[in-house]
């Protein structure tokens, strides 16, 4: 019997469009799903005159494949994943390679290579971005695990990533949960992205007063750009003219206003206050979403709490300009964080990332593919060792030529009442990271004051500690009146 030279397991939609991507590049395949249904609808369907077999048991399933045998898990992350690889382990052989391509914490995918790795088996935690139609026609694929496995399978994921003009969007990320980080962080971006597009939204709609079709124009044009192309723009440009069929009106004014989130962008934030490295933008785009969906209790505020109200009363062209200069300039920001954070993971954990490689793989495929990462990786090949993209000169210099539009729109908002928490977190972390003075030095004093957590000074080595004693009130009173006199 011919053995096939992969195999995937879950058929959910990614699993099937990926496993789809995989026979047409070339690579026969095996599929399992633990419903029998599922598994005999996709070969009648969407398998049919495939190179595919399928597998009814794990048993007939890992019989399909040749050795070594390469396995992709495609299930819901967290339990499931480890369920799975119970059922395969007395199954396989030594030699045999699990890839996990779910969104599975990196902190679990070290465990499983620690599992895993002695007991003879080899294992990849691999971030897939591009949702269903980049699982099938090219996503980006983040895999991390020893580099001897990923040797294995280059020549399959190199076939069956988005192609772009300088390679595909594949790379290895690095040992243990590489991978998986740099998948979570990428979405974690992917969260500062959209809400980013969604304050840009709200400004245009509800300060400018655009209507559907006018939104749909301006965000076509700025798709055009340099700056702002990317596939997010481009989507959100598409569902702004969609009309509902059964009411007349856009579709997108009938959605409620309550965002869902399944974890990456919170693990994100979670894991950057673990490594202590700052991610404002991030951070405010989970809370968004967790905001947004307070919806009752929001909607019940609205009828008790008065705000400011109006419309932007100036040029309604130059506003909209402005509004694209902040977005550029905070996406920016959102970018400069997720990559000091992957930095600072990297050290941390001996990953060893690549960060100009990153960039490249998030070119196509993923969703947040834009021409922009051209300049990230631009930036770090010109610098690997560069501390903060706001650093470098290209982003610098963009910054501080719309430095002053950013901060109209934040007035602007301010004014008006729209909340725009990502803009402002933004600008709070350039404005902070160019300050060579924080008032970070009150808060020293006052832990030293409570705690006696210590202090350093400005005009000499060393540590200290005082014992702040309160001054007494008629001190301060006699004082208060000789100044007087």
């Amino acid at each position: 019997m011919t053995l096939q030279s992969f195999g995937v397991i879950g058929l959910a939609v990614m699993g099937e469009n990926i496993a789809l991507n995989v026979e047409r590049n070339g690579f026969p395949i095996a599929v399992y799903n633990r419903s029998r249904e599922k598994t005999d609808a996709f070969m009648k369907e969407r398998a049919q005159g495939r190179n595919v077999k399928a597998g009814y048991t794990l048993e007939e399933f890992v019989g399909l494949l040749e050795r070594p045998r390469k396995i992709l898990v495609m299930v819901k992350a967290g339990k499931p994943v480890d369920a799975v690889i119970e059922q395969l382990k007395p199954l396989l052989d030594e030699g045999d390679i699990i890839i996990d391509g779910g969104n599975s914490l990196y902190e679990d995918t070290e465990r499983r290579t620690r599992e895993l790795e002695p007991q003879g088996f080899r294992f990849i935690g691999m971030g897939v971005s591009g949702g269903e139609e980049g699982a099938l026609n090219g996503p980006s694929l983040m895999p991390g695990g020893t580099e001897s496995s990923y040797q294995y399978l280059s020549p399959i994921f190199t076939k069956i990533a988005a192609q772009v003009d300088d390679g595909p969007c594949v790379a290895y990320c690095g040992p243990g949960g590489a991978g998986h980080y740099v998948k979570m962080v990428h979405n974690g971006i992917e969260y500062g992205d959209m809400q980013l597009i969604a304050e840009a939204y709200d400004l245009l709609k509800n300060a400018a007063g655009l209507d559907h079709n006018q939104l749909h124009e301006v965000f076509a044009q700025w798709n055009t750009t340099d700056e702002l192309n990317s596939f997010l723009i481009e989507i959100t440009a598409d569902i702004f003219p969609y009309i509902d069929e059964e009411t007349g009106l856009p579709l997108v004014d009938l959605i409620v206003d309550a965002a869902g989130q399944k974890g990456t962008g919170r693990w994100t934030a979670v894991d950057a206050l673990n490594l202590g490295v700052p991610i404002p933008t991030i951070g405010a785009a989970v809370n968004a979403r967790i905001m947004s969906s307070y919806k009752q209790e929001r909607v019940a505020a609205s009828k008790e709490i008065a705000g400011p109200s109006g419309k932007y009363e100036g040029d309604t062209k130059k506003f909209i300009n402005m509004v694209r200069d902040a977005l550029y300039c905070s996406k920016i920001c959102s970018y400069a964080q997720g990559m000091a954070l992957l930095s600072k993971a990297s050290q941390e954990f001996n990953y060893n990332l690549n960060l100009g490689e990153m960039a490249r793989i998030w070119k196509g495929g993923c969703i947040i593919r834009a021409g922009f990462l051209n300049k990230i990786k631009k930036a770090f090949d010109q610098n690997p060792s560069l501390p903060n993209l706001l650093l470098a000169p290209e982003f610098k210099q963009t910054i501080l030529d719309r430095q002053d539009a950013w901060r109209e729109v934040i007035i602007t908002a301010a004014k008006l009442g729209i909340a725009v928490p990502a803009f402002s977190a933004s600008l709070d972390y350039f404005d902070s990271y160019r300050r060579e003075k924080l008032p970070q030095n009150l808060t020293q004093a006052q832990r030293d004051y409570f705690g006696a957590h210590t202090y350093e000074r400005t005009d000499k080595e060393g540590t200290f500690h005082t014992a702040w004693v309160p001054i007494d009130e008629a001190t301060v009173s006699n004082k208060s009146e000789a100044k007087m006199d």
